[in-house]
């Protein structure tokens, strides 16, 4: 294999790499990194005198391949949380699994339940997440491929719920209520953006989560959804992501 060079115009200690998996550290997590590899040291040297990127390179690159790269890290001292959950069959085993990526770790966290929905674990591992950040006093970026779990709180559909005692606009029962309302106390008392990420595309985080998820309701699905299954499974049939 040709011996390749990492020029880092913009990351944690700019230069010269003659291997990816350091260059990697310089300009992973760091917001508005500038890199890009060269055959010859000579090149990469060139470049960095004036790190500009061609508009031919920026069209060789899709959103798709982007996301499988890497996944977005919008500022340098954030953290950055990817979420996701489901359960087999729906109802049934469920699971959720969380990412979490600062600049010096990265740690993931799920669990399983014995019978539940594929949205009571979707809010489940972003409640999961938070508490486990209840305390990090940094701007969060929470990605999750759930419109019902990001709508919810950045259309404020939740909020509005709560405000009407947990009933819709036509006088319904808001499903979820319980997690609703655990995940709008927490969402009070951190630093956080919900954003919705397309499942199954290639983002790296993204498929991580989802696999920590399936594995989890497939091994690990022994903890009990109190609330859901003091409900019953008439509830199930309503709980299919729609508001």
């Amino acid at each position: 294999m040709a011996k390749k060079y990492y020029a880092v115009a913009a990351g944690r200690s700019p230069g010269i790499y003659t291997d990816w998996a350091t260059a990697e550290k310089q300009v992973k997590g760091f917001a508005g990194a500038k890199y890009k590899s060269f055959p010859t040291r000579m090149e990469a040297e060139q470049w960095l005198e004036n790190p500009v990127y061609q508009k031919k390179e920026v069209r060789e690159t899709t959103g798709r391949e982007q996301a499988a790269v890497s996944p977005e890290y919008p500022q340098p001292d954030a953290i950055v949380v990817y979420t996701d959950g489901g359960s087999i069959n729906n109802p049934g085993p469920g699971g959720y699994g969380v990412v979490i990526v600062t600049d010096s770790e990265r740690r993931e966290l799920s669990g399983g339940f014995r019978h539940t929905t594929n949205n009571r674990m979707e809010m489940m591992a972003a409640i999961v997440a938070l508490r486990e950040l209840l305390h990090c006093g940094k701007k969060i970026f929470l990605y999750s491929d759930s419109s019902y779990l990001v709508n919810g709180i950045t259309k404020g559909w939740a909020r509005k719920w709560r405000s009407r005692g947990w009933t819709k606009g036509d006088g319904q029962p808001v499903l979820n209520s319980d997690l609703w309302q655990e995940l709008l106390e927490l969402v009070d008392e951190v630093d956080v953006g919900f954003n919705w990420v397309r499942g199954h595309a290639g983002n790296e985080l993204n498929e991580r989560c989802d696999r920590l998820a399936v594995a989890a309701a497939r091994h690990s699905a022994v903890e009990v959804d109190v609330i859901y299954e003091t409900l019953g499974n008439g509830a199930a049939s309503r709980d299919q992501g729609t508001v």
